[in-house]
Formats: C-alpha cells, sequence, structure tokens
C-alpha cells in the first residue's frame, strides 16, 4: 500500500483484449485489478473484457452479460465439436473461430485445402433458432481458407460440380465448382441484421488477399496458395454467373478476405455490412456509458506492435476513450512502438511484461504475476499524488 494519498474519485475501467498464450481477456482484467488494489486499496475499479471479433470474442460477451449458448457442430476437420455463441435481447455474438477456428486443428496438424467453415454456418443457425434478430458474426483465428461456401452450404446454398455433386470441402474443393444455388438459403436470414466484424479488411483474392497474407498460417505452401487464390477467384467468378455483379464486388470489399474469405461468403450471401471488429464490440459490450464513469482507463494485449495501429482493440479502445478525454495506459507482454507514435494512438504510456522479466518463456509463463506487478506501477504513477 501506498502511503501517497488517492487521487480523488478515481475510477478505473479495464478494457483489455487477452494476452494470446497466456491469459484470457477476463484473466487480464483480474491480474490488472488486484495489482490496482494492492496499492490503492479502495479504488473503484469497472472491467470490461474487449474482444476485436477473432478468438475471445464470445467470451468478452459472456463477461459482459450474455448468455453463454453451446451447440455441436461440424469442426473444421468434418469432426463433432462444442462451441459456443452469446445472446442477449435478441443480439447474438457468434464467434467463427468457436467452430472453425485453428485451436481445433491437432498440434502440428494443418489442412490449408480441406478445412471446412460448414461448422460457422451450424453456429448461425443455432442462434437464429434461438431468436437473434441481429447477429455481430466475429471472424478471424481460422483454420479454413473456404470463401465462406461450407458456411453458406450449412444454411441452404448448394455448390455443385459438373457432375451435379456437392464440391469438396474446404477452399481446394471450389476448384471443381461448376453451378452456385443460394436460392435455398434460410430464408430467417433476410430479415436479421448480420455484422461481419472483424480487424483486417483484405480482399478475397490477390497480392492482399486471404489465401496470400494468411494461408502461410494455416500451413499452405506457395503452391497450395496459388492454387487457394486460383480456386477463389473461380468461386466468385461462379458465384457472379448466379446473382450478378454484386458478388464480384464483394470479393473486392473490405473484410472479403477475413478468416479464409468468410468474410466474402457473410457479405455476399448473408448481407452483411463490414464494420471493424473492436468498434462493433464496443457498441455491443456497452463501452461508452462504462468510459464516461472512468477516469482512468487501462488497455492492452499480449504484444503491442505495428498491427495494434490497424483495426486491434487496444487501439479501438483507446481511440474511444480519447474521444470521450478519458486518459488512457496499455499493459502488454512485449512493447515495439516507440512513445511518439503510442501517444498519436492515445495511449499515454505502455507498460510492458518484458520490461519486468526480459526472457519471454519466463515471462509467458508468470504472465499473471508479472501483470499484477505491472498494475502496480499503474497505480503508483496514475493514481496516487505524493
Amino acid at each position: 500500500m501506498t502511503d501517497g494519498a488517492v487521487t480523488e474519485a478515481a475510477r478505473v475501467l479495464v478494457a483489455a483484449d487477452k494476452f494470446k498464450g497466456s491469459l484470457t481477456a477476463v484473466e487480464v482484467a483480474e491480474r490488472v485489478t488486484a495489482g490496482l488494489r494492492r496499492i490503492v486499496p479502495g479504488v473503484e475499479v469497472e472491467t470490461l473484457p474487449v474482444a476485436d471479433g477473432g478468438d475471445g470474442t464470445v467470451a468478452a460477451a459472456v463477461a459482459a452479460g450474455f448468455d453463454r449458448h453451446e451447440v455441436r457442430v461440424t469442426g473444421p476437420l468434418g469432426e463433432q465439436l462444442t462451441a459456443a455463441f452469446a445472446l442477449r435481447d435478441g443480439v447474438a455474438v457468434v464467434e467463427m473461430a468457436e467452430a472453425s477456428g485453428l485451436q481445433h486443428l491437432p498440434a502440428g496438424v494443418f489442412a490449408p485445402l480441406t478445412a471446412t467453415t460448414y461448422g460457422s454456418g451450424e453456429l448461425l443457425r443455432a442462434a437464429l433458432d434461438a431468436g437473434a434478430r441481429s447477429i455481430v458474426f466475429g471472424v478471424g483465428g481460422s483454420a479454413t481458407t473456404d470463401g465462406g461456401a461450407g458456411m453458406l452450404a450449412a444454411l441452404g446454398a448448394r455448390f455443385l460440380d459438373a457432375a451435379g455433386q456437392p464440391v469438396g470441402p474446404g477452399g481446394g474443393g471450389l476448384s471443381e465448382l461448376a453451378t452456385a444455388d443460394l436460392s435455398g438459403l434460410d430464408t430467417r436470414l433476410a430479415g436479421t441484421e448480420i455484422v461481419l466484424a472483424s480487424d483486417v479488411d483484405n480482399p478475397l483474392t490477390g497480392p492482399k488477399g486471404a489465401p496470400a497474407v494468411y494461408g502461410p498460417q494455416k500451413g499452405a505452401s506457395p503452391e497450395q496458395v496459388a492454387a487457394l487464390d486460383a480456386a477463389l477467384a473461380h468461386f466468385a467468378a461462379v458465384l457472379e454467373k448466379s446473382i450478378g455483379a454484386g458478388a464480384a464486388e464483394a470479393a473486392l470489399a473490405p473484410g472479403a478476405g477475413a478468416a479464409g474469405g468468410i468474410g466474402f461468403g457473410a457479405l455476399v450471401g448473408l448481407g452483411a455490412s463490414f464494420r471493424a471488429g473492436i468498434d462493433v464490440m464496443l457498441d455491443v459490450l456497452g463501452f461508452a456509458p462504462a468510459v464516461a464513469r472512468a477516469t482512468l482507463v487501462v488497455t492492452g494485449e499480449g504484444s503491442l506492435d505495428e498491427q495494434t495501429l490497424h483495426g486491434k482493440a487496444p487501439a479501438g479502445v483507446a481511440a474511444a476513450a480519447r474521444a470521450a478525454g478519458k486518459e488512457v495506459v496499455a499493459v502488454c507482454g512485449r512493447l515495439t512502438l516507440p512513445a511518439d507514435v503510442l501517444g498519436r494512438a492515445g495511449i499515454r504510456r505502455a507498460y510492458a511484461l518484458t520490461e519486468l522479466e526480459p526472457d519471454v518463456e519466463r515471462c509467458i509463463a508468470n504472465a499473471g504475476p508479472l501483470l499484477e506487478q505491472a498494475a502496480e506501477n499503474i497505480a503508483r504513477d496514475f493514481l496516487v499524488r505524493e
């Protein structure tokens, strides 16, 4: 405990994302709270774990008071698994990684050509069955590069080869696509507002498209990247014949390349609108009233780096907090951004765990206690008057 006086009416909002591989967003909030209160026992702390649409999005919604619903769906390799979505007052938060994420692949196993988003479509259908009238569809962390074809098939679309048989699963199967029929899509989709929430704005194909940029992360060789890019371009061309020029426009639209192209499937088949994932989630989670109550905001994620500035949660939190006139600090595992860049992003100061423990392996293994230490330093620097 400090000997200094506590800043009058201090109230801290902890709105941080997960530290991937070590702490969930909920655990980050708990550790920061513990560290702050070790120095200032009576400080008011409100926690609002956040996510940018990728893995952890449903958990953030549940932490904010949404109900968790579990359902059996098809995993990326065709296996059955349990996935969850969140629901409150007719608003569903659906995270494609829950059904089709990389975390469902066995260690060291990839399936770049055959991994399917079918389970993501089943998850969307389950949300509709539960009464969702509006769906935030968070995409990221996928094991798939199928353009959302599997998702659309689960919702009633038909993708057939020249013999009139369904094409195989995954992006590789789309090379055999001859006809696409979206007329059987679940009719409830037409009356449901669907927001595609993503932290990336890549197009479907090309040098900045889903296969080229993200395929290697999913185990695709250069030859497989080329094959997937051609297959997705073919998918878009066949859809254009079926539904018109809107398919070609959707393939070029921001977010089409998100999560292996599932963004394209959502835009062209579900009538989704694209928004930056963190902006959507801040609205859904109730960030505006929470930040209005705060005098200091603590945000963060595992790595504060150049990617953070392009749609990641801390940048979105900092921008919204700065617009509300609130001071922002950040916690992170590692920091590669200089102070002036952080300042332009609205972050007054960042506290990296590697400053406390330079050994990265030990830092990851002891992230919780180290984060509490970092939060103690925040309390000394921002909550206490000498």
